[in-house]
């Protein structure tokens, strides 16, 4: 039998006003952790992180030690930005405890990521459009931010686009560039990072644009470094690019939908990843709620759309594969629920698995393996 796994939820566990203008209320309690049997799926409740607010989404360091989440809040300390918790990682149980907060000088910050050498916290500022690099220290907590990029421009929805909105960070495998897709300037920035300043300086080729109103929102990189996928939130869409992996620039190969034909109901993309394999790219439907599942040709790069599964489930934010590729996770946002679903390598489809957790409000799903005994106690944990 393979060893277990930990599953960590992050959650809104206070209303948030999206950039649509609609209020979600938040029913989460923090950060919620499960055990999985990565034969099965099947996932039972290990512990929750209290005490933590709007940790919505959430990033590992490479160690798995620490653990960093984005509080998705347009206030702190009657200042208006957001903030990021650093969380030390219990080796034993996997318990959390909080290890100190800082501010990301953006409002409601929506995306987390670590660099490769666990030196750096990048934190996408989703309503300001904005982004921030925060030192790590020795012991996982954070220093106060080193680096702050405000964006500038608008694109042409006067209601989502009425200003810039980055979206997340990613960066690449040589730890030498870091992408920024903006949904209010419909375009992929492209920063080169000075690890050693821990500053981001705007590239040789400074980013690449998107069709208008498209709304650029997350990138997944090929394992191969040759090859990226961009999710367009807005015109529900992703698109292939060939990467040049020593310049950092894109270059356009194909945009396909992730909808299919003949959806005339209201839905934005959300969420995409590449398969371990490198074979598949998955994306996630909210209002459709599927996720859409299109073949890489190795060669080339390009798309061919295989199949779309439905998400059982209303809004799904995030999603996860586990580091073997064989199953996939969804938070299902507005159903409250985490849905486990089974990959077949050879056609990548899904398949539900019949386990379902729930987690009010859970927004971002991420995997730790291997997996441990539950916790007994800790700082700010409950079981």
């Amino acid at each position: 039998m393979t060893a277990e796994m930990l599953v960590y939820v992050g959650t809104y566990t206070e209303p948030i006003r999206f950039g649509t203008g609609k209020v979600l209320q938040g029913k989460g309690e923090g950060i919620y952790v499960f055990r999985m049997d990565p034969d099965s799926g099947a996932l039972q409740p290990a512990g929750t992180a209290t005490g933590v607010v709007n940790p919505s989404y959430l990033a590992f360091d490479a160690t798995q030690r620490f653990l960093y989440a984005v509080n998705e809040l347009k206030s702190y300390h009657d200042q208006p930005t957001g903030t990021v918790s650093a969380f030390a990682v219990d080796p034993t149980t996997g318990a959390l405890a909080l290890l100190n907060r800082q501010p990301t000088h953006g409002t409601d910050p929506c995306h987390v990521v670590v660099d490769r050498h666990r030196k750096h916290v990048f934190v996408a500022n989703f309503m300001s459009g904005s982004v921030c690099v925060l030192p790590v220290r020795d012991d996982g907590s954070l220093d106060a931010a080193c680096d702050f990029i405000q964006h500038q421009g608008a694109g042409i929805d006067p209601v989502r686009q009425n200003g810039p909105h980055a979206h997340s960070v990613t960066l690449d495998r040589t730890n030498r560039h870091a992408f920024v897709p903006d949904l209010g300037l419909d375009k992929l920035l492209i920063y080169q990072f000075d690890a050693k300043r821990g500053m981001l300086e705007p590239n040789g080729v400074p980013w690449i644009k998107m069709r208008p109103g498209a709304g650029p929102r997350h990138v997944a990189l090929h394992p191969g470094g040759r090859f990226a996928y961009l999710i367009n939130e807005l015109n529900s869409t992703v698109a292939a690019l060939a990467c040049d992996r020593k310049t950092g620039a894109f270059q356009q190969l194909q945009v396909v939908p992730t909808l299919p034909d003949g959806f005339r109901g209201e839905s934005t993309g959300a969420d995409i990843q590449v398969a371990p394999s490198g074979r598949f790219v998955y994306a996630s439907n909210r209002g459709h709620d599927s996720i859409a599942i299109h073949r890489i040709d190795p060669r080339s790069g390009r798309l061919t759309y295989v199949d779309h599964a439905a998400a059982q489930g209303r809004t799904p934010r995030s999603f996860c594969l586990d580091p073997g590729g064989r199953l996939l996770l969804v938070a299902n946002q507005d159903s409250d629920t985490i849905v486990t679903f089974r990959i077949d390598a050879r056609s990548g489809k899904l398949q539900p698995t019949g386990h379902v957790a729930h987690v009010p409000t859970p927004v971002c799903v991420k995997i730790r393996a291997p997996a441990i005994a539950t916790s007994k106690g800790g700082h700010a944990w409950r079981q």
